[in-house]
């Protein structure tokens, strides 16, 4: 089968012919791929970012964010079937330690993540998985539609679900950052809260689609962000700040645009959040972390999917075209999500 291989960090995958998986414990699935994400993280893998805390061995098969039609499934797997449209959790998890006992699979212990950690991604025509991992999907979908929302989607989900006790009718959420996560977030704050979206971008195209999809206000990223969303807010600055960017000092701009008593949800990396002590003292903010999500979330997920409520915005390249993809993305040539489809 075809794949996108890494073999060399800083330098381009490259697609190459590798032998197809095969069921190796009766809980494996193989999943023919539909759909498979290209997402920042995936640049970040080249860059080697994730080398020294993943430790994948190269060459390897890029490709977090997958769905697809189950082809194959081991003696054990009894929750989906050969044909099934699916879409799965990036990470499939054990399911006998405490973390996911408790529902909290990004936690668990003896977890592996295809695409980011020693194990093969989906970027290719088949994957390899785990009967966990799999969320059936109505057979109408389209696996090619929703493929990014197995991370983008899933990571956007999470925050905003964790943050909806704290949007009560009346209150601000501001969402930096209007791209592949956060037009998603700005849908999900759409459907679960009554709360008041501000979209900040410096992108006048992103902002454009923010509007379209649900932005109360949106605010353009120049220099004067932080005041002006001061001023949508009366000088008090939101009740929760999603940010979706969290570099390039744009960790720092969400900082300041959260309210006394608010909270900062952390869901971008690659920047350095500094925060003076008095500040997070007197002001009694709040920093939450994000890390994608739990296969809860993505089940509901798809059910705000495949209602209508939220939609994915993408870009279909075949698979042969994954390093034209990955350079519209690095350079911002993509608004949404760019979609690898092995089948095209």
């Amino acid at each position: 089968m075809k794949a996108v291989r890494l073999h060399d960090y800083h330098k381009q995958p490259i697609v190459e012919e590798v032998p197809e998986p095969v069921l190796t414990g009766p809980l494996d699935v193989i999943v023919r791929i539909g759909g498979a994400g290209v997402c920042r993280t995936d640049l970040h893998i080249i860059e080697g970012q994730w080398a020294e805390a993943m430790g994948p061995r190269l060459p390897y098969t890029l490709g977090h964010e997958n769905a697809g039609w189950v082809h194959a499934v081991g003696a054990g797997v009894t929750n989906v079937e050969v044909g099934d449209a699916v879409i799965l959790h990036p990470q499939p998890s054990c399911g006998l330690c405490l973390a996911c006992r408790e529902g909290r699979d990004m936690a668990c212990a003896a977890a592996a993540f295809p695409g980011v950690s020693d194990h093969d991604g989906g970027m290719a025509e088949y994957l390899r998985t785990t009967a966990r991992a799999c969320v059936k999907l109505d057979p109408a979908t389209d696996p090619a539609d929703v493929a990014a929302l197995a991370d983008a989607g899933l990571t956007a989900y999470h925050a905003v679900r964790k943050a909806v006790p704290l949007l009560p009718p009346g209150s601000t959420a501001v969402v930096q950052g209007a791209g592949g996560l956060g037009h998603i977030g700005i849908q999900v704050l759409a459907a679960l809260t009554a709360a008041k979206i501000v979209v900040v971008d410096r992108d006048p195209a992103a902002l454009a689609l923010a509007a379209r999809l649900g932005a109360d206000t949106t605010v353009r990223a120049d220099g004067n962000q932080v005041s002006a969303v001061l001023d949508v807010t009366g000088g008090r600055g939101a009740e929760v700040v999603f940010d979706f960017v969290a570099e390039q000092g744009a960790e720092n701009d969400a900082w300041d645009m959260t309210a006394a008593g608010g909270s900062l949800f952390v869901v971008g990396y690659g920047g350095e959040l500094r925060i003076p002590t008095v500040a997070a003292v007197a002001a009694e903010k709040n920093v939450v972390g994000n890390m994608v999500g739990t296969y809860r979330d993505l089940v509901e997920l798809m059910v705000l999917a495949e209602s209508g409520k939220v939609n994915l915005h993408t870009r279909r390249y075949p698979l042969d075209a994954a390093a034209e993809a990955l350079d519209d993305l690095a350079l911002n040539r993509i608004r949404g999500r760019a979609i690898l489809v092995p089948q095209a």
